[in-house]
């Protein structure tokens, strides 16, 4: 049976509109699905907009080039989510995902990431949840079911570690970007290629 990896990451608008469909193929061909998290690196495709330039001191600031990139990526996405009655609001600097990743991780090995993964993408794109604080991240843990014990430790520890391996892994698997798909080996980028997998697992 093939294996269909799936790499997400809380910060990309695209990704967050890939979910149901991702879910829908799980659900239409029975085929599991490994939701694996892939932090952006946004700066290296997309520059840095002045509000981050504290803490991305070098690198290039974005140039008009790279503005009209952004401004149509949230366009785009905002028609796709109003279609289905989401909401896409651009996040007002660039965010480090990594820390809610570890959450997904910390969920996904209680066994329940579901609800805390599509509630947080909710919640993050509605500008209602700062996905780079631990505490909130650990308040929405428990808010959808999942012991958040553990979880300050796993953030410093294991699945920091684990985050790291996941991350190198991909890129070595030749995943530069999400959502991707991993079916065995072949790598598929973005949502509209999910006919594709689908047509490969059926």
């Amino acid at each position: 049976m093939k294996k269909v990896t799936h790499y997400f990451d809380y910060k990309s608008p695209y990704a967050f509109l890939a979910q149901e469909a991702t879910f829908q193929l799980r659900k239409d061909t029975g085929i599991e699905i490994d939701w694996l998290p892939y932090t952006l690196n946004i700066s290296q495709f997309l520059g840095v907009p002045e509000s981050n330039l504290s803490e991305e001191k070098s690198v290039q600031v974005r140039n008009a080039h790279q503005w009209r990139r952004v401004k149509y990526i949230y366009l785009d996405c905002r028609r796709e989510a109003n279609r289905r009655g989401l909401m896409v609001r651009g996040p007002r600097k660039i965010f480090d995902s990594s820390i809610a990743h570890i959450g997904f991780l910390y969920a996904k090995h209680g066994g329940n990431f579901e609800n805390f993964h599509n509630t947080l993408f909710e919640r993050f794109w509605k500008r209602e949840l700062d996905l780079e604080n631990p505490i909130a991240v650990a308040e929405l843990l428990e808010e959808t079911d999942v012991n958040p014990a553990g979880f300050q430790d796993f953030l410093v520890g294991e699945g920091r570690s684990e985050l790291s391996k996941i991350q190198s892994d991909a890129e070595a698997r030749g995943v530069f970007g999400v959502p991707s798909y991993l079916v065995d080996n072949e790598l598929f980028w973005g949502a509209e290629r999910l006919g594709r997998v689908r047509e490969l697992l059926t």
